[in-house]
């Protein structure tokens, strides 16, 4: 199988019909073009969370797309030669971030377009997506405005809790909702549990130093994603 592969590759004259300069063009401009779309990704990665491999792997795959245009050219023989090799491989991977499978699709995509010898065209929708890519990153597109949390306050018995954080809630909260309260401590505190949409905009440290103050300082606890929280 190997050999009936490798011999109509060999039998299409790819060294004659792939001058050497345009080869080493197209790989180096697609090399570049990789290094920009990868720089793109760490940029725009929340918080610099990004995987060292997948960064390494943007900057190869406009390379090895645009080696295997080359090689295909016009030729069927090559392609379907080509098509065999690569079914003998199996890709095996957890599905990524959406952000990060577009990422992929881009770098193809300048891959392809400096196979085919659209230098230009590769290097002006590179430039244009890497643009829109921070651009949109700056403008945090795309983010909720407000966020579902869930609190648990801890007070002493003797505070009322019924109406005690009101007005609290209603600066840096756009709804809350007590969802539970139960006794601790053999009964000498209360703790109580809220739903709460917070406001983006507000600090949640402010938030939190207001609760203190009102409880006494006792436990607070603001659990980021409501759905996985345990009470």
């Amino acid at each position: 199988m190997f050999g009936s592969i490798f011999s109509s590759v060999s039998n299409s004259s790819i060294s004659a019909s792939i001058p050497l300069m345009d080869s080493v063009l197209t790989i180096l401009i697609s090399f570049i073009l990789g290094i920009a779309i990868s720089i793109t990704y760490m940029k725009t990665s929340n918080k610099g969370a990004y995987s060292q491999n997948f960064s390494l792997t943007l900057v190869i795959i406009p390379t090895v797309i645009a080696i295997i245009v080359l090689l295909i050219g016009s030729n069927i023989a090559r392609a379907f030669s080509l098509a065999g090799a690569f079914s003998i491989i199996r890709f095996r991977s957890a599905p990524g971030d959406p952000k990060d499978i577009a990422f992929v699709l881009f770098t193809m995509a300048a891959g392809f377009a400096c196979g085919a010898g659209a230098y230009g065209y590769a290097v002006l929708f590179t430039v244009f997506l890497c643009t829109l890519m921070y651009i949109l990153n700056l403008t945090n597109f795309g983010a909720r405005k407000f966020s579902h949390k869930l609190l648990k306050i801890t007070i002493p018995e003797d505070l009322d809790y019924e109406g005690a954080f009101d007005d609290i809630f209603a600066e840096y909260t756009t709804g809350h909702e007590l969802i539970k309260v139960k006794t601790t401590d053999l009964g000498s505190l209360f703790q109580l549990v809220f739903t709460v949409t917070m406001d983006s905009s507000k600090s949640q440290k402010e938030f939190l130093d207001a609760l203190r103050c009102r409880n006494g300082n006792l436990n607070i606890t603001l659990s980021m994603n409501e759905d996985t929280a345990q009470y």
